[in-house]
C-alpha cells in the first residue's frame, strides 16, 4: 500500500509562488502516473496537474504556465511549482498515483492547505 504525504502549503499574497512536496512511502511502480488535484468545498474536484509515465506533463487550463509539475526519482518524491498565484488558486491540494486508466488516482494523500490573499 503506498502512502502518500504532502506537504509545502501555507498562506500567501497573489503573487507569490509556493513549492508542494508529495513524499511516496515506497517507489512507485513505473506503471503509475502521478498527479495533483485540489479541492474546493461545495465545488468539483479538479486535476490541476498530471505527470505521465512517459514523463509528459498536461496542465488544467486554469493553471497553464504558472505551475510545473515534476518528479524526483531517486526521492520517490512529485513536486508543484506553483508561480503567480492567484486567490482562486485557494484549495486544499491533493497528490495521487494510480494507472492511467484509473486517472492516475488509486491513491490519495491527506492534502496540504494552500490559501491565497489577494
Amino acid at each position: 500500500q503506498v502512502q502518500l504525504v504532502e506537504s509545502g502549503g501555507g498562506s500567501v499574497q497573489a503573487g507569490e509562488s509556493l513549492r508542494l512536496s508529495c513524499a511516496a512511502s515506497e517507489y512507485i511502480d513505473s506503471a503509475y502516473c502521478m498527479a495533483w488535484f485540489r479541492q474546493v468545498p461545495g465545488k468539483p474536484r479538479e486535476r490541476v496537474a498530471r505527470l505521465g509515465i512517459d514523463g509528459g506533463a498536461v496542465y488544467a487550463n486554469s493553471v497553464l504556465g504558472r505551475f510545473t509539475i515534476s518528479k524526483d526519482n531517486a526521492k520517490n518524491t512529485l513536486y508543484l511549482q506553483m508561480n503567480s498565484l492567484k486567490s482562486e488558486d485557494t484549495a486544499m491540494y491533493y497528490c495521487t498515483a494510480g494507472l492511467p486508466v484509473a486517472g492516475c488516482a488509486r491513491y490519495w494523500g491527506q492534502g496540504t492547505q494552500v490559501t491565497v490573499s489577494s
